[in-house]
């Protein structure tokens, strides 16, 4: 079974809690159980280091022997089962343990040799643990003499119980808390996953369209970044997303004005043709002259549709050299507008580096633009004091651009009625002449009216 992220994070923070918790808990067992040992066992040696002093000293009292008198000694201990080991003749039962010879009611019986084998090798009481039955006793031997061990057995009982009841605390505690655990586990779950559901349901919303959608930002931690960054990438996509939807209609009107302004001239040409076979020279001689303009006109828009596919593609030619703007303007302005004046005024420094084809494109697109449908005079404004860049300013005495054409007026196939029925433009000149300042990192803009602004860089744009 597959775990969400809520179950997942809880089902985390339980493991984590349950390991730490038994990891504290077997730590803490450890650090009270040695102590109560040592304390309890520092106890017996010290009561058997008492209690084997006492019983030499009685070694000497006559009419008994020696095991008889430690054993009335010992007889008066309460509270302790001891046992007196002879060696003097003793022998082992099965080879691994001694009887003992005297020893108080209910101690465990018979001793290990190998134990009573250490005892003997010296006088610091050595201690092991005896089994009798269900019960365990903690052993302290020594010797009193060297050939009698004196055992001392102390009950473990309520030190057992002691440690048993610190354990039993223990695993409650550890199961409190990973309960607790669980708990907090499910609540910060929750608290995790409530954001991340909401923008989850956000891409959803803007996967099916919606993009427009965004998700709240509360807070300034991972969420509210994951958030922000949703709605940055929401942002960046939604104006991709219109852009492309633009560009998609801007095909699209492409494509039907090429259709249109392609037909003209073609209808024309095919009209002409058929008038070609005609027996009269005049109207032959007509139709030729047509044939050739449209064929002019239908070869000027298919070497635009060229540029500007060029220009869309990023393939565009640049060869920047140093350009003299003023000789630039007039060249273009004798082939653009041959029969009008063109007045050209420069102030400053008017050389920019550039490509001098594109500039040129530039200019004679904005000169005929003004001989075709303004008016004269045509003035050039060229203001060079600008160290970094230098502004162009083209105006004609016309009527200027109608205020619904001014913010379409860069686009592509954008003309006016007349245009449309008298001109032989394509439409494209200003979209072309735009993309090419953009090459230029410059900017084109229509200042309302008649006038039109191209302001370019003077150094090398980048690459």
């Amino acid at each position: 079974m597959r775990l969400g992220l809520r179950g997942s994070i809880a089902v985390t923070v339980m493991l984590i809690t349950v390991a730490a918790s038994i990891a504290v808990a077997a730590l803490s067992y450890q650090m009270q159980s040695g102590p109560a040992w040592d304390r309890f066992a520092a106890s017996a040696l010290a009561g058997f280091r008492s209690d084997a002093q006492q019983a030499a000293r009685h070694f000497g009292a006559p009419g008994s022997s020696k095991v008889e008198r430690i054993a009335d000694f010992m007889e008066g201990r309460l509270g302790v089962a001891w046992a007196v080991v002879d060696l003097r003749g003793a022998t082992a039962a099965d080879g691994v343990r001694y009887t003992a010879a005297a020893g108080s009611p209910g101690h465990p019986g018979d001793l290990r040799v190998d134990e009573i084998d250490i005892a003997r090798q010296g006088l610091d009481p050595v201690t092991y643990t005896a089994d009798d039955g269900p019960r365990a006793w903690f052993a302290v031997a020594g010797t009193v003499s060297p050939d009698i061990v004196l055992v001392e057995f102390y009950n473990r009982d309520k030190i057992d119980r002691e440690l048993a009841w610190l354990r039993t605390r223990l695993v409650v505690v550890a199961s409190v808390v990973s309960v607790a655990a669980a708990l907090i586990g499910v609540l910060a779950a929750g608290l995790v996953q409530r954001p991340v559901r909401v923008a989850a349901a956000a891409a959803r919303r803007f996967g099916a369209g919606e993009l427009d959608v965004r998700v709240p930002v509360r807070g300034s931690d991972e969420l509210a970044d994951l958030a922000g960054s949703f709605n940055s990438m929401a942002a960046r996509l939604g104006d991709s997303i219109a852009a492309l939807r633009a560009k998609e209609r801007q095909q699209r009107r492409f494509i039907a004005d090429v259709a249109h302004d392609l037909r003209t001239p073609l209808a024309s040409m095919l009209a002409a043709a058929e008038s070609l076979d005609s027996a009269d020279p005049g109207d032959r001689e007509r139709s030729a002259h047509l044939v050739t303009a449209q064929a002019r006109r239908l070869s000027a828009l298919v070497d635009d549709l060229l540029e500007m596919s060029l220009l869309d593609a990023g393939a565009a030619d640049y060869r920047p050299e140093p350009v003299d703007l003023p000789a630039l303007t007039a060249d273009a302005a004798a082939l653009a507008a041959p029969d009008q004046s063109v007045t050209v005024t420069t102030s400053g420094d008017a050389t920019v580096v550039g490509d001098p084809r594109r500039l040129h494109t530039i200019m004679r697109n904005l000169l005929s633009n003004a001989a075709r449908h303004g008016a004269p005079p045509i003035t050039v404004t060229i203001d060079g004091r600008d160290p970094t860049q230098v502004s162009i300013t083209v105006t004609d005495a016309g009527p200027g651009l109608p205020a619904d054409l001014l913010p379409v007026v860069f686009d592509r196939f954008v003309r006016g009625d007349r245009a449309r029925t008298g001109s032989e433009g394509s439409g494209l000149g200003l979209a072309i002449a735009r993309e090419n300042a953009a090459l230029h990192n410059g900017t084109l803009r229509a200042a309302g009216g008649s006038t039109f602004i191209l302001t370019l860089p003077r150094g090398t744009p980048p690459d």
